[in-house]
């Protein structure tokens, strides 16, 4: 089975509570990132609150390129996505992809959940990773 399938399954069966194949806990979210033929990809990532919102970050594990959900949600006004409760919630939200010293203040915050994000810093040959608020 596909890596990322097992996470959204798991994710799906346990009111959003992942730790196989990694401790991720309550910190996911599912977003619905529209692609190009009008279809949509489900991603699995880490969210970080913040002022009320979620942020998640284009990170490719620390890849030089862009994950290709990044394209989709630079198009998208409003995603789906499913957020950890009993049952998991479906929700709209708004997308904004934060740049200066806001994305730095997250980006921050990402590096304080898990050191893994400030060791994707060192392989991704200085590209900035993308990220994005997501609000309700």
């Amino acid at each position: 089975m596909d890596h990322n399938q097992q996470i959204i399954d798991t994710f799906r069966s346990s009111a959003g509570e992942v730790n196989e194949p990694m401790q991720f806990g309550k910190a996911l979210v599912l977003v619905h990132v529209p692609k190009k033929d009008g279809s949509e990809r489900v991603v699995p990532l880490v969210s970080v609150r913040q002022d009320g919102a979620r942020h998640v970050a284009g990170t490719a594990g620390g890849s030089p390129k862009h994950p290709a959900w990044v394209f989709g949600l630079r198009r998208a006004e409003n995603v789906d996505i499913e957020v950890p409760g009993e049952p998991v919630e479906r929700l709209t939200v708004g997308v904004t992809e934060l740049t200066g010293t806001d994305r730095d203040v997250v980006w921050e915050r990402f590096k304080e959940f898990s050191s893994g994000f400030a060791e994707y810093e060192k392989t991704a040959e200085d590209r900035v990773f993308p990220v994005f608020r997501l609000d309700p």
